[in-house]
């Protein structure tokens, strides 16, 4: 059985431990808000938006301190995705610390004092952006999906428009004092 609605939640104010893994549940998650809340498994979910959800944790569980987001496209585990190694699960880590700073186990592990300070310095820095996909709703991809990135201007890249310039070099390189050609003896050329 698999409940989206978390309406019900909001009479059990006292609540201090949740688990809502595998419930399909996706970034439109709203938790009302739990003051006592210290355990929250969000295990197996749908949840690709990280930073909406930190932000909406921080503001309705205040005295969360154990936090499971394993199995979500929004925590990037080498076991579930192949293309995440550690390094990305570990910026994962320092940016869900950030946003959470009273956290005190994150998925898996227990949340060392290294990372709570590589958080609080560099935490911010870690969001993961996604580029938006040719499909994507990008404005400038729905202006002219046609075009496509080159590093010339656009003049340049109409062959019957060019605007080559002729002209005479003054500077004429013999090549005497090239570094390379010490070396060379006069039998061996």
């Amino acid at each position: 059985y698999r409940n989206r609605s978390l309406e019900g939640l909001k009479t059990f104010s006292y609540l201090e431990e949740l688990i809502l893994d595998n419930n399909l549940l996706g970034n439109d998650l709203l938790l009302p808000r739990l003051p006592h809340l210290h355990t929250l498994t969000l295990n197996k979910n749908q949840i690709t938006e990280l930073e909406s959800l930190l932000d909406h944790l921080a503001e309705v569980v205040p005295s969360l301190q154990y936090l499971s987001l394993l199995g979500n496209i929004a925590c990037p585990n080498e076991l579930v995705c192949k293309e995440k190694d550690e390094d990305d699960y570990q910026r994962y880590r320092y940016f869900v610390l950030h946003k959470l700073t009273n956290l005190k186990f994150l998925d898996t592990r227990k949340v060392t004092r290294r990372e709570r300070e590589e958080a609080l310095i560099r935490g911010a820095f870690m969001k993961v952006v996604k580029p938006k996909d040719a499909k994507g709703s990008s404005a400038a991809a729905s202006a002219s999906p046609e075009m496509h990135y080159t590093p010339l201007p656009a003049a340049s890249r109409d062959l019957t428009n060019h605007r080559g310039i002729l002209g005479k070099c003054r500077y004429i390189y013999y090549g005497k004092h090239s570094e390379g050609n010490r070396f060379i003896r006069d039998d061996q050329l």
